[in-house]
């Protein structure tokens, strides 16, 4: 059924969209639905690898549409659903379709709440835009959250992990803590301060290579020990908060 142009308003087929970093979005979204194919057929060390590959490219998708000064609200759309899929969904079905699904209700109950946090994250995430402080997000970012689990079923499918006591315990709280995390109010930096082009001590760069080193030996390790320590860090902060004495009224 065709529909009329809105008076005043150009129609998608006449305004279009910019190829360059919806390429992108698109390539992350197809990341994200891999995932679920492959949990589907038992290879979670590939759904997981996946999920990573997925959040590389929705990092560069924006920078990119920054860089070409091709940002629209299309792509902020597309980017959302995509991330919906390869961070919402995609995580869930993997923990599910691995271990979740032998511990009946609870298991699926608990795949439900990561997939409803990332939906409910990135909703907000998108009407808070413009709004708040740039420097922090609120609540865990679904990138993030996507990787607690993906990073754990990697790590355990990497060093033969699988058959430890207690595992789907384990996963069944990370999953439920990803979950949880996004929709919390607990403050996490966004990394947004950091600028290429500023200038930095000598010793940054050592730093750099040795990092990068880290992550070239034992990636899943790595990458799996960053982002807990970075889930973490927003609830230490705020302990941190908390405890600090408060100035004293006059």
């Amino acid at each position: 059924m065709m529909h009329e142009p809105v008076p005043g308003k150009p129609s998608l087929r006449r305004q279009g969209i910019y190829l360059l970093p919806n390429s992108f979005t698109l390539a992350a979204l197809f990341a994200g639905f891999y995932a679920i194919v492959q949990a589907m057929n038992q290879n979670f060390q590939i759904a997981a690898v996946a999920i990573f590959v997925a959040m590389i490219l929705d990092g560069m998708d924006g920078r990119v549409a920054r860089l070409t000064h091709s940002q629209s609200a299309f792509g902020a759309e597309f980017d959302s659903l995509s991330d919906m899929v390869s961070f919402g969904v995609a995580p869930a079905l993997v923990a599910y379709e691995w271990l979740l699904k032998d511990m009946g209700k609870l298991g699926w109950m608990v795949a439900f709440i990561h997939c409803a946090g990332a939906a409910l994250r990135l909703a907000r995430f998108n009407t808070m835009i413009g709004s708040t402080d740039k420097r922090w997000f609120t609540g865990l970012p679904s990138p993030a959250a996507a990787a607690l689990v993906a990073g754990l079923v990697w790590i355990c499918h990497a060093y033969d992990y699988t058959g430890l006591p207690g595992l789907q315990w384990i996963l069944l709280g990370f999953t439920a803590f990803s979950g949880i995390t996004m929709v919390t109010n607990v403050k996490f930096w966004s990394f947004k301060e950091i600028h290429l082009r500023r200038r930095v001590p000598f010793v940054m760069l050592l730093a750099l290579v040795m990092g990068l080193l880290l992550l070239m030996s034992e990636p899943p390790l790595v990458l799996f020990g960053f982002f807990v320590c970075y889930a973490l860090s927003g609830y230490v902060m705020a302990a941190w908060r908390w405890c600090k004495p408060k100035p004293e009224m006059l």
